[in-house]
């Protein structure tokens, strides 16, 4: 898989992509992993090998590779003196034979050559499998590997780090890691030395889930609304320093967003749910004008509650207190006041 990189809300985030079928028959990716949340899971593997015990056994680990290597070197050496000795005897062979005698020496000379074929493939093989197998460390080394535990965390948490430079940091310490996209992330991890580990990450959410409230926040929209109007709610969440899912206070449009995707009741319903009336149904049961219900809601002779931000209003169910519509004039002499629009 190949890596990309891009920048959502100034921040960079990297992209897992498949693309061998793009590449070999000209298609789209055929499977896209949003990367940051493995390479946080990844990171902390990383720094859970990075410890002080796991590199003194590390190094005691290495030691012994050493002592078997060097055994094995030993041994290889011994193969390479054993052919050179093949070749030497070959040689004194071939030059023994009585230059007359063409058939013995031909077969002799034939040998010889084969004898130091073969002498020369032993010191090949000898010189690349001690190349390959150099792992001594001096002091100096060892030191440097000791102090890892303690630089190489600091380092892959300084917020100066970019993704690629982690990226260079990882593969001194991990060969491959191996990603399966299904009901989960699978992530196989293989360390240089053969060393594995198995990781079962949840897929990461879609741009339109990522955008989703967490459930704590919706509950305290919908405790609000009991209250309040989406306006006045949005007033109380920026007072308490609550922000978007962008990072934004929250507006009226927001909190109306969050009521509508979430199936929260309006307050409107919830004063509905309640008994509230609107202004038609009191003035029916008063037998007034509509005019006259938002009159008597200004002299408080009415309970009106905003249910919107225009505001737009309930009333509670009218009692034995709320004034008739044969005394109410005798109750005030002011002109009613104009209708509201």
């Amino acid at each position: 898989m190949t890596v990309r990189y891009n920048y959502r809300q100034g921040q960079q985030l990297p992209s897992y992509l498949c693309q061998r079928e793009g590449i070999a028959h000209a298609r789209g990716a055929c499977t896209v992993m949003a990367g940051a949340g493995i390479d946080e899971a990844v990171g902390k593997l990383l720094l859970e090998a990075l410890t002080p015990l796991t590199l003194d056994v590390a190094l005691a680990v290495q030691d012994e590779l050493q002592t078997r290597y060097a055994q094995a070197d030993a041994q290889r050496h011994k193969l390479v003196e054993h052919a050179q000795y093949e070749a030497d005897l070959a040689q004194r062979r071939y030059l023994q034979v009585e230059p007359e005698n063409r058939l013995v020496a031909d077969a002799l000379e034939a040998h010889w050559n084969e004898s130091l074929r073969a002498l020369a493939e032993a010191r090949s093989h000898y010189e690349q499998q001690r190349e390959a197998e150099q792992l001594t460390l001096d002091d100096e080394q060892r030191s440097r590997i000791a102090a890892l535990a303690n630089d190489f965390p600091s380092l892959w948490r300084d917020p100066a780090t970019s993704f690629r430079d982690r990226k260079r940091l990882l593969r001194l310490i991990v060969e491959d890691v191996t990603l399966h996209k299904d009901a989960e992330i699978t992530a196989h991890v293989r360390f240089r030395g053969g060393a594995t580990r198995t990781l079962h990450l949840p897929r990461p959410l879609n741009a339109g889930e990522a955008r989703k409230y967490k459930p704590e926040l919706v509950a305290e929209v919908d405790q609000l609304l009991d209250e309040q109007t989406d306006a006045q709610v949005a007033d109380t969440l920026n007072t308490r320093g609550r922000v978007s899912s962008g990072g934004a206070p929250f507006t009226r449009l927001l909190v109306r967003n969050i009521r509508l995707g979430h199936g929260l009741e309006s307050r409107h319903d919830r004063l509905r749910g309640e008994g509230y009336l609107n202004a038609e149904e009191v003035a029916d049961v008063l037998g007034i004008a509509q005019s006259t219900v938002k009159y008597w809601r200004q002299k408080d002779w009415l309970v009106g509650v905003p249910y919107s931000d225009r505001p737009d209003y309930l009333y509670l169910r009218p009692d034995e207190n709320t004034p008739k519509k044969s005394e109410w004039k005798s109750r005030h002499y002011d002109k009613p006041a104009p209708i509201e629009t």
